[in-house]
């Protein structure tokens, strides 16, 4: 189920992220892992994360996902193995909220850029998932929350 999409303008954010160029069947085994390392390495640096994680989307085809797993922070972190300071650019976006399982996530996205193009946006190519809610908090998926956030070209 998705909340009404809505346009609007967000601001710079600084993220420590982790960047993965994978297969499609990989990510099942490369996400967790990820996630893990990313926090870990925010946690160690004393910084504590100013909102939850997100995978920023650059290319996605049949070959498979070039992206990063990311979390925004309050300053920079130092780079640190496969963890590098970030800053996810202000943008003009549109952004919607999921409600449901992971495996909701591709008709939901379907709808969404459906909706994006039947208003006449001109989307960027790449997409952001926010999980805001999602096992670590809830074992009932009913109950996970993801952001969809589409950027747009002006």
């Amino acid at each position: 189920m998705l909340d009404k999409p809505k346009i609007l303008r967000t601001p710079a954010q600084l993220t420590a992220f982790i960047r993965l160029t994978i297969p499609h069947d990989d990510i099942g085994e490369m996400m967790g892992p990820g996630i893990a390392e990313l926090m870990a390495t925010v946690a160690a640096q004393d910084i504590t994360p100013a909102g939850p994680w997100f995978t920023h989307h650059l290319r996605m085809d049949p070959d498979g996902w070039d992206f990063e797993i990311c979390v925004p922070v309050p300053t920079a972190v130092e780079p640190s193995g496969r963890v590098q300071p970030g800053e996810l650019a202000g943008a003009t976006v549109a952004r919607t909220t999921y409600r449901g399982p992971y495996e909701g996530l591709g008709p939901a996205w379907e709808e969404f850029l459906n909706w994006v193009e039947a208003e006449g946006h001109k989307p960027a190519p790449d997409l952001i998932e926010c999980y805001v809610k999602g096992p670590e908090s809830s074992a009932d998926p009913a109950e996970w929350r993801t952001e969809l956030t589409k950027p747009l070209v002006r």
